[in-house]
């Protein structure tokens, strides 16, 4: 295995879900944590907790990934020793509504390609030069199922998640020969607030999606991930799609009868 310990990984959408599990999952292997998200008072509640728990280094920041020039100004003002970073988890991502194409809404279309695309896009091109100047580093992009398989009403969401299954390739094509490994961890359903945040908030809906069934949790994604991060570094995972049992694809999943 490849050691953690004191490694650097940076971690956008670290708030929440399958981001915030990364974060746990590395800090208990030793890592020290570059937090980023939106809600940054959580980000200081986690950094205090991954601090005093597993005696790690934690750096926090307030960023949206769809704004190019926050995240310019973040990665280009991290203090030099926080700049070796050796682990990128793309993890920000979101799903907005669920209609057919001819009556989705061009706000939730921005909103998605902005986060899903540009911002996977925007970091990486920030972070990368770092790694290729020292001759290392992993990205790993949170891509899902939705980006291997169509779905009714998926639409521009599986269009964003088809295209950081595109990106996760052209990277590793343009990245072996400068050392820079690349994988993809693609989940089925996870619960998280993915559903919560799809339709707006609203609860009862967001409940419906996982009832009667046993989704994948963020700690089964986490554990994927650090299992990508932690081969040899002449192993490189290219993908891992990962299912819960009752779900063989976005439109065959087996629930228990009401």
């Amino acid at each position: 295995m490849n050691t953690l310990s004191n490694k650097i990984v940076f971690i956008t959408g670290a708030s929440a879900g399958i981001g915030k599990a990364c974060a746990e999952a590395f800090a208990k292997e030793g890592a020290n944590l570059i937090l980023t998200a939106r809600r940054v008072s959580i980000l200081k509640k986690l950094s205090q907790s991954f601090t005093k728990k597993y005696k790690i280094k934690v750096f926090t920041a307030k960023l949206d990934v769809r704004d190019k020039e926050e995240v310019k100004i973040i990665i280009s003002s991290l203090p030099k020793e926080w700049k070796k970073i050796d682990i990128l988890i793309n993890n920000a991502g979101l799903a907005r509504g669920f209609n057919n194409i001819d009556e989705g809404s061009t706000e939730d279309w921005d909103e998605m390609i902005d986060t899903n695309v540009k911002g996977l896009l925007y970091i990486s091109r920030e972070i990368l030069p770092l790694m290729v100047k020292r001759k290392r580093g992993h990205i790993i992009n949170i891509g899902s199922i939705a980006g291997h398989a169509v779905y009714p009403k998926g639409n521009v969401y599986n269009a964003s998640k088809f295209a950081v299954n595109a990106l996760t390739k052209a990277m590793r094509l343009d990245l072996y020969e400068k050392d820079i490994r690349i994988s993809t961890v693609d989940p089925g359903m996870v619960e998280t607030e993915f559903s919560l945040v799809r339709f707006r908030g609203n609860k009862e809906r967001a409940k419906k999606v996982y009832e009667g069934l046993k989704p994948l949790t963020p700690e089964d994604i986490a554990d994927a991930v650090l299992y990508c991060a932690t081969r040899p570094r002449h192993v490189n995972i290219d993908e891992i799609i990962i299912m819960p049992s009752i779900q063989a694809s976005p439109m065959h999943i087996k629930r228990k009868p009401e």
